[in-house]
């Protein structure tokens, strides 16, 4: 009978299950009551006040959310959010003092990591260990509680946790150590705000100090910090050599009596200077005053004070990162996300406008990604070339080139345009789509249609004024070139073009003879060549394709690599799907065949096509197509001699300025990407999923910050 009141009230529906055991399961004593009380009101609700929705499990969040700044970039909002200070005003606070002291990590150094121990992971993978972290976390542990026990405090030193390690995991210890120490120094770099202040003290000749709790060896500190560009530091303590730390005093007051030699009268003797141990203590301005510089609320300023130092804090940077960076990545590259984005956005030593941080936080990781993608299967099957579309590969090939010098690439004239163009008699339903069906109702004059086509020839055979024109027997509506191109009279427009086919086609002859003499060049001696574009049906690269095999009959096969496809939003989703199946086609952030989830949430309709375009915007003009000879433009050109071939060029985007921010933000990230992981190659395959993370964040909240970013361009999808 229990058990069938327990089904009745707690199991027949879910959503009650759910929020029943959400309170009861390991509550106690009067929770536990309340908990049988808000079963019976969850049952009444449902069943008397038809609340049927509490039968339904609560929707989880597939995709997190961050509410973003749309006023200001991050790096200027956090600057005026904590009444910043420059370098010089770094140095104006601490030059009077007799001894600037400095803590090592998150304020000299950075690790390009957000947490700390997750250097750890890089370390289990040189030694095949699964669960490494854990262990080497735990082993720590207990060798600070030993310590604790033995020698009544915990600061223990690198050889004390690799001892707790051999014994738990059989590794040897003296490895361990080295791998553990080349690790640390193959991953730390100066903080550049740091750095700069640390240059101008030494320069003046001030005395500096470091001050650490830390279980690192001091030679492996010591050429950690050499290696940053930290030379002449006056002296370095380390927890671990003394047994005694920041965290509880200790090491401050070793500190002090070290500099000023306190002797047995009480008093402090340095240069010409005297003064009692409370004068030293109290950083008398008459007597040796020192300052303190470190990110540790507790032990770099609470500590600090309460021994006698002055402080200036500094701010740890992975904090604020947080509220704005995505978390829901892979442990490792989301880790190196994060930590590379915090330590350059927010050290302080510069502030970066919108524009950057859009092409450097949401840019930087997807074309290091795309490109490891891109080198991985140029490796796999052996590629002659590869070929990166203009204007979007502009970005790509630059980073390309950085990280994979060796690989033979090349920069080629392509456009949705210039391929539309060339495959009119291969594929006419597009050329009508692109052209005509794509421009309707947008107030453009069939003339401006025709002529945008290059069609001008037929503008003057329109009937004009006529009621009806005729054409090989058949009666048409008149078209006159001022009206515009609506849902009407796109169809007419279309027949009208068809019945001059033969016209139209010879209007493009030179072009295909030009396209021809331009790739032949390009693929000459190629046999396997991939195309990268951004995407999204792949019509680019599958023109390429296509016209090269089928029309100018050269013996090289293109594969399209793509960002991403079209998705359940697009008319035509299932556009490519025939090509991604057969491998023709290659995607690297989302298909149909993979991230699922990314194909429907990836929406045209919101404009997420152009957001993620704008990222490989190149400040380049829009490329038109291939004239043979010398040709005479409306627009810019350029004439190849060597191939008796004109390149056509168009406008150029909107806000070239910004256009140039995102470009160096996206160049940067990739710079600093490569600098920092150099070493472990393995952190450069960073999959699509991780690499649109920070996109999403971008799109949470109604795309209010992808809007924001939208509104300071104006670019042209479609064909022009």
């Amino acid at each position: 009978m229990r058990n069938k009141i327990y089904q009745v009230l707690v199991n027949k529906h879910r959503g009650i299950a759910y929020r029943y055991h959400k309170v009861h399961d390991a509550s106690t004593g009067m929770l536990k009551i309340l908990s049988w009380a808000y079963l019976l009101w969850l049952n009444f609700a449902y069943y008397v006040l038809f609340c049927r929705f509490l039968g339904n499990v609560p929707e989880i969040e597939l995709y997190e959310k961050k509410r973003l700044n749309i006023r200001m970039s991050e790096s200027e909002a956090y600057h005026k959010d904590r009444a910043f200070i420059s370098v010089d005003d770094f140095i104006e606070k601490v030059k009077g003092y007799d001894v600037i002291s400095f803590d090592i990590f998150d304020t000299l150094i950075f690790r390009p990591m957000f947490i700390p121990t997750d250097v750890f992971y890089l370390i289990a993978e040189r030694f095949d260990m699964l669960d490494f972290k854990n262990v080497r976390t735990f082993a720590e542990w207990d060798a600070r509680m030993q310590c604790k026990r033995k020698n009544g405090h915990m600061e223990i030193a690198l050889q004390q946790v690799w001892k707790h390690l051999a014994k738990e995991t059989g590794l040897d210890a003296e490895e361990g150590m080295r791998v553990e120490c080349e690790i640390e120094k193959a991953l730390c770099y100066a903080n550049p705000f740091m750095l700069e202040v640390w240059n101008r003290l030494q320069a003046m000749g001030k005395t500096t100090v470091i001050v650490s709790d830390m279980y690192l060896p001091k030679s492996c500190i010591e050429e950690i910090l050499k290696c940053a560009g930290y030379i002449g530091a006056d002296r370095i303590y380390l927890s671990n050599e003394y047994g005694e730390s920041k965290a509880d005093g200790r090491l401050y007051r070793r500190v002090i009596w070290d500099l000023y030699k306190i002797d047995t009268n009480d008093k402090v003797k340095s240069g010409n200077h005297i003064a009692g141990k409370r004068a030293v203590i109290n950083s008398n301005p008459n007597g040796f005053s020192i300052v303190h510089i470190g990110d540790n609320p507790h032990s770099d300023h609470e500590m600090a004070k309460k021994c006698g130092l002055n402080i200036l804090p500094y701010w740890n940077v992975s904090k604020v990162a947080e509220k704005c960076r995505p978390e829901d990545m892979s442990m490792l590259i989301g880790s190196a996300y994060r930590g590379l984005v915090s330590n350059h956005l927010y050290n302080g030593l510069h502030t970066f406008s919108l524009d950057y941080e859009y092409g450097y936080l949401y840019g930087g990781l997807f074309v290091v990604g795309y490109c490891h993608f891109i080198h991985q299967y140029y490796e796999m099957h052996q590629l002659d070339k590869i070929l990166f579309l203009s204007r979007d590969g502009d970005t790509l090939r630059q980073v390309y080139q950085k990280m994979y010098p060796d690989d033979v690439t090349e920069y080629v004239y392509w456009s949705r345009k210039a391929a539309t163009k060339l495959m009119a008699d291969e594929d006419r339903h597009d050329f009508f789509r692109r052209f005509i069906y794509h421009k309707i109702n947008q107030k453009i004059t069939i003339k401006e249609v025709l002529h945008s086509m290059e069609l001008d020839v037929l503008i003057q055979t329109l009937p004009g004024s006529k009621k009806i024109w005729e054409e090989s027997g058949r009666s048409f509506i008149a078209l006159h070139p001022q009206d515009y191109l609506t849902d009407k009279n796109a169809y007419l427009l279309n027949r009208f073009i068809q019945a001059k086919w033969d016209l139209v086609i010879e209007q493009y002859t030179e072009q295909q003879a030009a396209a021809k003499k331009y790739y032949a060049q390009i693929l000459d001696g190629c046999k396997k060549t991939a195309a990268v574009d951004i995407g999204w049906a792949g019509s680019g690269a599958m023109a390429l394709s296509h016209l090269t095999k089928k029309v100018w009959g050269f013996d090289c096969r293109i594969t399209g690599i793509v960002a991403g496809t079209n998705t359940i939003h697009n008319a035509e989703s299932d556009a490519a799907e025939p090509f991604l199946q057969d491998g023709r086609l290659v995607s690297y952030l989302y298909s149909a065949q993979m991230n699922r989830d990314l194909l429907k949430k990836h929406d045209p309709n919101k404009d997420y096509n152009v957001y993620w375009e704008l990222l490989l915007s190149s400040p380049t003009p829009s490329f038109r197509g291939f004239y043979d000879g010398k040709t005479e433009m409306e627009q810019e050109s350029v004439y190849l001699d060597s191939l008796d071939i004109t390149l056509a060029f168009g406008k150029y985007d909107y806000n070239q300025d910004g256009i140039r921010e995102i470009q160096r933000g996206i160049l940067d990230f990739a710079d600093q990407y490569v600098e920092r992981f150099e070493k472990f190659p393995y952190m450069f395959r960073i999959s699509g999923r991780d690499a649109y993370a920070p996109m999403l964040v971008a799109a949470s909240h109604n795309e209010r910050y992808l809007k924001m970013i939208g509104k300071r361009y104006d670019l042209e999808i479609g064909v022009n």
